[in-house]
């Protein structure tokens, strides 16, 4: 039977790098849309050329191989130094450059702000490109493990009860050591003070721990990742890690804003939804969130931006369920602005003496009015309000309750474009996650592990700005754009500080102090 037999490996043949590389290949846009770049202005730390000394790379060049890396599911630099050297694409990119792993980590890791300024970047070519609708944003969260596992974050809890076990056994050790003192004659060492003393160190350490807790402030602290957090994954599932919020465009399911938490989603609704705002210039937006980012003020925040919020509520709790019957929940009770008032189901009226108390919840206070009325007293549905509750009926009503209830009826009125929203933010983070790999991080720290997750969310508007526009239209577009930088892209005082730390080599490793230092 024939068979098929490949070339001489001792044939020379005359070819380019351009001739082997399609028309269609991804590294034809990222080559281009780097090019575009004008790295200073986006906040990367580019390095005066010093006329003694090895050359340096250009910076384009790490950009160029990250972004390759990160759309192809490579991410560690020392893999990425090693396609340098095998993968023709990468050769084509870095025009048969080799620059080392600690070369390509270091670009990663100091120029955390520029890659979330390019992920902006991005979002303003997309609206250019017509790609972004600009009316509608779905937002969400998504967890990303952190590089700091669940035995190395402590809570209050936590430390009490390994404290209590070294108190424990310490107690359980002296007291056998009694027992063998008064059995044995002469001094005999036991095997059991190595132990003791084990024991004391760590009583040492988590004392310290303890100490360190109480004056960071926080609920709990990480070792290893001193920014990461446990935080809740799915039902009663904990784990240590970071929080990514995404505002998704309803128009092609394209990220429009994005930025990494170590919290949970209740506070975050503005923040993510004015950036996405603020990302594509919008004078207004519709935002649509699940009953995670249900919150009264940051309803209220997000109405004095001009944002529109569509969120889902959260099951009510009455605060007087002692019995009460459905008819009798506070739902139930129609409230009057004009006469700030309460009407019962039973006809009765609450009013208030207008004074204003403060509850905490999650260490944010928040203000509320209490509504009674004395007609309680001899109501003879009282039995169905109040239960078993000796006293008459109290409403509490929020001073976010006028924003909370007009949340409420947009979102009863708009059910269909709520049930979106999942299809918008799930696709997202069903391709980084579970398609790409990317549920976790190995970075530290908040800012770098927000570079990197802007990262990520780039290269997936680049994926899939591609297959929507084709490769021949979308190297047509990126080669008619302008980029246009936002003010916020240019850091005069970074740029000083870069400027200042380049004339004092002699700090070497301690460069980074020395940042940290001139920033206060």
């Amino acid at each position: 039977m024939p068979e098929i037999y490949g070339k001489d490996r001792h044939q020379v043949s005359f070819s380019s790098l351009e001739e082997r590389i399609h028309p269609d290949n991804v590294v034809r846009f990222i080559d281009a849309f780097v090019e575009k770049i004008d790295l200073e202005k986006l906040g990367v730390f580019v390095a005066s050329t010093k006329a003694e000394g090895r050359p340096r790379f250009k910076e384009k060049y790490f950009l160029k191989l990250y972004l390759y890396g990160y759309i192809n599911g490579i991410r560690s630099s020392r893999k990425l130094a090693l396609e340098c050297h095998r993968n023709i694409e990468v050769q084509w990119l870095l025009h048969e450059t080799f620059p080392n792993y600690h070369s390509i980590a270091d670009f990663r890791k100091d120029n955390p702000k520029a890659l979330r300024h390019l992920f902006k970047l991005y979002v303003l070519f997309l609206k250019e490109a017509g790609l972004i609708g600009g009316s509608k944003v779905a937002i969400d969260g998504t967890k990303s493990r952190a590089s700091n596992s669940k035995k190395n974050n402590y809570n209050q809890k936590k430390i009490d009860r390994h404290l209590a076990y070294i108190d424990a056994k310490t107690a359980e050790y002296l007291s056998q050591l009694e027992i063998n003192d008064e059995q044995e004659q002469g001094e005999v060492s036991s095997p059991l003070e190595p132990k003791l003393e084990h024991l004391k160190a760590s009583r040492l350490k988590y004392e310290l721990l303890e100490q360190q807790l109480q004056q960071s402030g926080e609920p709990q602290i990480s070792t290893t990742d001193a920014d990461a957090r446990a935080l809740l994954v799915q039902g009663q599932v904990v784990e240590v890690s970071y929080n990514i919020e995404a505002a998704v465009d309803g128009e092609h399911k394209l990220l429009i804003a994005t930025h990494t938490i170590n919290r949970n989603d209740r506070n975050a609704l503005h923040a993510i939804a004015l950036e996405a705002k603020e990302n594509i210039a919008a004078e207004e937006l519709t935002v649509i969130a699940d009953k995670g980012y249900h919150n009264g003020r940051q309803l209220q925040r997000c109405a004095e931006a001009n944002l529109t919020t569509i969120v889902a509520q959260q099951e009510i709790v009455n605060s007087n369920d002692h019995g009460t019957t459905a008819e009798y929940l506070v739902t139930q009770f129609v409230y009057d602005g004009e006469t700030d008032t309460y009407r019962c189901p039973a006809g009765e009226t609450l009013t208030t003496k207008g004074t204003w108390h403060t509850k905490a919840r999650e260490h944010t206070p928040y203000r509320y009015k209490k509504y009674r009325t004395a007609q309680c007293k001899s109501c003879p549905v009282k039995h169905l309000c109040t239960g078993r509750a000796k006293g008459g009926r109290e409403i509490e009503r929020s001073e976010f309750a006028e924003v909370v209830e007009a949340n409420a009826k947009r979102y009863h009125a708009n059910k269909a474009l709520y049930r979106k929203r999942q299809e918008w933010n799930e696709h997202i983070f069903g391709t980084i996650k579970r398609q790409w790999g990317y549920y976790y991080t190995n970075l530290r720290g908040l800012e770098k592990v927000n570079g990197e997750h802007s990262l990520i969310m780039l290269v997936y508007n680049i994926k899939r700005s591609i297959n929507l526009l084709g490769m021949p239209k979308i190297l047509e577009t990126i080669k008619n754009w302008t980029p246009k930088y936002p003010k916020a892209f240019f850091e005069l005082k970074n740029a000083l500080i870069r400027a200042i730390i380049s004339q004092f080599k002699p700090f070497g490793k301690n460069e980074n102090k020395m940042s940290t230092y001139l920033a206060a």
